[in-house]
């Protein structure tokens, strides 16, 4: 079996002739564009003809871009040592930036057509098209002048893209010193955070001190390429005149202020519950103060054994099969045609993804396999973004865009058909295990998930005044840990450098990376409900909500399925359940301490 993936169905090779062409055509296609654009605006002569050839050269741009970026990037990822991959990576984006000041001049003319409505309901193609077309004249109010625009997106170039490039290289090529069998041995960064999921206490919190102690040798360049991020971001933000970073992110991620405080309002709510959980996991575990970090992940009971990657592939496959053949048989695709880049390596980044192929109807998944059930999970997760992708694949690719909140639902819960299946067919000490597991899995999306918010937002903060050493960061980061986890944790082993290793700290276009996480996990849980309550006829509706999140507000998707997101109470039931299983699990161990 083939444990890397496979891009040929992108290209054969950066040298290939297709690629070549690609590339070359690329450029005539941004050429015709920008003369178009300039020929389009000068009146508003058939503005229907216009829009509906702006809705064609716009969606065969996207095709093109999205396939050569997506290989340069997908290369570079699982090789940061691949010199022609981080160039031509380099070259597309240089490519990509140019399009901001034609951008800027179409997108203003959009926003000024003052009966828009009129020619939406005119044509079947722009009928499709109108939310796409219905942002872009939102958007258009927070629009800078077109050179401004321009300017913007080729500074970003040699600024936020290329210090997120450098904190990839120094994080997939940090050397971490540790022991292990009494020999002293330098593993890549993934491979130790991955002891964070091993039953061995000892190398837990080995490997936990190794890591801490590793980021001293890169931690100021990190901080650097972080303020670097942070301080384009505060800037661009100001001019293009939004309050904040955070009023951007929910304006881009098509959610209200409302739906946030509300999530945030019960999330803050259920804290002492979460706390409780970590105490009693502690207790479990010999510790007396509260849960050490390097024991977060720890596992309980009988599902700390090892699984082969096969083992795992079949277990994924057949508990999707549970909830749907297509969900099932697109997880077989994916991993029959090396869709999936399997195991950790010296060069690879760290972490786990899913990239949406929209262009070629496929997706790839990265994965750091270390053969425990939380890698198996991880695996459901990054394989419900593929099928998230594979349910919109017949939308125009200008509708197939979805916004991150709604994009970490359909991988949430096919984590969750992963975890109700096993316990189904669990023994009683496998199902405790699996219940702790799962409570640790929600204690990250909701816990840890609001430590990084609180983070993320002090930042942002203090970044408008100058910028922030590694010793500020550190406490900050600490600062948050204490907020969020309170007394759940043993304060004598935090974890300071959580900011050096989480990447969606260093993507400028995606800041607040972390509350789409809760809010997947939530609404989630509530679509689990629906399908408990519902059945089979329950498969259809998923499938017909995940195909629309590309080209509707997020309320509005919600609404699909009878759900407020604005109304506190629903975050309240679905934290309720988390809440439920947290009293079981106290149940359960207060028996095994007895």
């Amino acid at each position: 079996m083939d444990y890397l993936w496979s891009l040929k169905d992108l290209y054969s090779s950066f040298e290939g002739e297709d690629f070549k062409k690609d590339m070359e055509s690329l450029d005539n296609v941004l050429q015709e564009y920008t003369k178009w654009v300039d020929k389009t605006i000068e009146n508003n002569d058939n503005i229907k003809a216009k829009l509906e050839n702006f809705i064609s050269l716009k969606s065969d741009f996207y095709k093109l871009a999205s396939k050569l970026y997506a290989y340069s990037e997908l290369s570079y990822s699982v090789d940061t040592h691949n010199e022609k991959a981080l160039k031509n990576s380099e070259k597309v984006q240089v490519k990509l930036s140019s399009t901001a000041e034609p951008d800027a001049k179409i997108n203003r003319w959009i926003g000024s057509i003052n009966n828009i409505d009129e020619v939406i309901n005119s044509s079947e193609v722009l009928k499709e098209h109108e939310f796409f077309l219905k942002e872009i004249v939102g958007k258009s109010a927070y629009l800078l002048s077109s050179k401004e625009e321009a300017a913007i997106a080729k500074m970003k170039n040699t600024g936020s893209t290329a210090w997120l490039k450098l904190r990839d290289l120094l994080t997939s090529t940090l050397k971490v010193d540790i022991e292990l069998d009494g020999d002293q041995k330098q593993l890549p960064l993934s491979i130790i955070r991955n002891m964070a999921y091993e039953g061995d206490r000892d190398l837990r919190k080995r490997a936990y001190i190794a890591e801490l102690e590793s980021y001293r040798k890169i931690d100021d360049s990190l901080a650097a390429c972080l303020n670097g991020i942070k301080g384009e971001v505060v800037t661009v933000t100001d001019m293009r005149g939004f309050k904040s970073p955070l009023e951007e992110t929910l304006f881009n991620s098509r959610m209200d202020e409302q739906t946030l405080n509300a999530m945030l309002d019960a999330m803050k709510e259920s804290l002492p519950a979460f706390r409780k959980y970590l105490k009693v996991k502690g207790e479990l575990l010999g510790s007396k103060t509260g849960l050490p970090f390097f024991d977060l992940f720890a596992p309980i009971g009988e599902v700390n054994k090892k699984y082969s990657y096969e083992e795992a592939q079949k277990i994924v496959i057949d508990n999707f099969r549970t909830f749907s053949d297509r969900l099932a048989d697109f997880a077989k695709r994916a991993i029959e045609n090396s869709w999936i880049d399997v195991y950790p390596r010296e060069g690879k980044i760290g972490g786990a993804f899913c990239e949406n192929l929209h262009a070629i109807g496929q997706s790839r998944v990265m994965l750091n396999y270390g053969e425990t059930f939380s890698d198996i999970l991880t695996m459901a997760h990054e394989l419900g973004h593929g099928f998230h992708d594979d349910c919109v694949v017949n939308e125009s690719i200008l509708n197939s865009d979805y916004p991150m909140p709604l994009a970490e639902t359909a991988s949430i819960f096919c984590e969750t058909i992963l975890k109700k299946s096993a316990v189904k067919t669990a023994t009683e000490a496998e199902a405790f295990a699996i219940l702790e597991m799962e409570l640790s899995d929600c204690t990250q999306v909701i816990v840890d998930i609001y430590s990084r918010f609180l983070f993320e937002s002090e930042v942002f903060k203090r970044r408008k005044n100058g910028s922030m050493t590694t010793e500020e960061l550190n406490e900050i980061m600490i600062w948050a840990q204490k907020e969020a986890y309170g007394d759940g944790l043993d304060p004598e082993y935090l974890h300071k450098y959580m900011w050096a290793c989480k990447p969606h700290y260093y993507t400028a276009n995606a800041n607040f990376y972390n509350f789409p996480y809760a809010f997947g996990q939530l609404f989630a849980k509530g679509l689990y409900a629906e399908y408990e309550k519902r059945g089979n006829a329950f498969v259809k509706d998923y499938e017909e909500l995940l195909s629309v999140t590309g080209k509707n507000e997020i309320a509005a998707v919600t609404k699909l399925m009878g759900i407020d997101v604005r109304n506190i109470e629903f975050w309240r039931s679905s934290l309720k359940t988390i809440e439920e299983d947290i009293e079981e699990f106290v149940k359960l161990s207060m028996e095994k301490l007895k």
